[in-house]
């Protein structure tokens, strides 16, 4: 059944980065993310299951300390509440995945 649609809600959480909700629900919350190069994404951690997928650019993740150097086409799982922060190396476009949804990001 379907449950809900969202018509690309955008926002700018920090400079240099859009944050667009493309669809979700109350279990499940896809958006894309947009990264001008050299954006320091500070380290955080939150109760939601994420999945990370690089469109375009390059990212370097970290994991509870471990680096992560991905391309377009590579993706990786963030458990919930482990730390995490991101760097995009150069202008960057992630799809990512979160559920719950993120009722922080409506």
């Amino acid at each position: 059944m379907f449950t809900s649609y969202v018509n690309a809600t955008t926002s700018n959480p920090l400079p240099g980065v859009t944050r667009r909700v493309l669809a979700y629900d109350d279990h499940i919350m896809l958006v894309e993310f947009t990264f001008d190069a050299g954006v320091h994404l500070p380290h955080h951690s939150h109760p939601h299951n994420q999945v990370s997928y690089v469109k375009s650019g390059k990212m370097e993740f970290t994991l509870d300390g471990e680096v992560f150097t991905m391309n377009p086409g590579d993706s990786i799982t963030i458990p919930p509440d482990v730390i995490h922060g991101a760097l995009p190396l150069e202008a960057s476009m992630v799809l990512d995945v979160f559920t719950p949804a993120r009722q922080d990001f409506l």
